[in-house]
C-alpha cells in the first residue's frame, strides 16, 4: 500500500480558503438571482399614507397633480383575459394579485404632469390592501391614444 503526502504552506492553504470561498458566494448569488420571477421577494412597500404613496411615485420621476382620487374596489375572484393579462404586467414589476382574488382593495389615481409628451390623461394607479401597494400602473386614460404599463413607464 502506497500513501501520498502532501506538505502545504500557511499561505498556500490561507489561498485555497479563499478560492473556496470565493466559489461559494458566487454560486449563492447565482441561485439567489435565479428565484422565479414574479415573486415579490423585497419588503412590503408602505403605501398608508398620501406621502407614502407620493414618494414611490417620485422614486419613479413622476411629478404629481396636487390632488387624487381614492375608491375602494373588489378584485374578481375569477378572472377573464383582461385580469390574467394585468397581473402579468403587475408580475413583471415584482407584484402578483393572485393572493388578493375577492378581496376589496382601495385604488389609488394620480394625475401625472411630467408624462414625455405631455398628453392630457395620464396616470398613475396604484392598489393598496391593508396599507401596503399590491400593484399598480401608469396608463392613458383617452380612447384614442390609451396604454398601460408598470410604474417605470415600460
Amino acid at each position: 500500500m502506497k500513501m501520498l503526502t502532501l506538505k502545504l504552506k500557511p499561505t498556500t492553504l490561507f489561498g485555497i480558503a479563499l478560492a473556496l470561498t470565493g466559489v461559494v458566494v458566487i454560486a449563492l448569488s447565482f441561485v439567489s438571482n435565479k428565484l422565479p420571477e414574479g415573486k415579490n421577494v423585497s419588503k412590503p412597500i408602505s403605501a398608508l399614507t398620501d406621502e407614502d404613496r407620493r414618494e414611490y411615485l417620485e422614486s419613479y420621476g413622476w411629478e404629481l397633480a396636487a390632488e387624487y382620487e381614492e375608491k375602494e374596489l373588489t378584485i374578481p375572484e375569477k378572472w377573464n383575459k383582461v385580469y390574467s393579462d394585468y397581473n402579468k404586467i403587475q408580475q413583471s414589476q415584482g407584484f402578483d394579485l393572485t393572493d388578493y382574488k375577492g378581496k376589496s382593495v382601495r385604488l389609488f389615481t394620480y394625475e401625472i404632469t411630467n408624462y414625455e409628451d405631455e398628453s392630457v390623461g395620464i396616470v398613475a394607479d396604484m392598489l393598496v390592501c391593508d396599507g401596503v401597494l399590491i400593484g399598480g400602473d401608469i396608463c392613458n386614460t383617452s380612447a384614442e391614444n390609451g396604454f398601460l404599463v408598470g410604474f417605470n413607464g415600460e
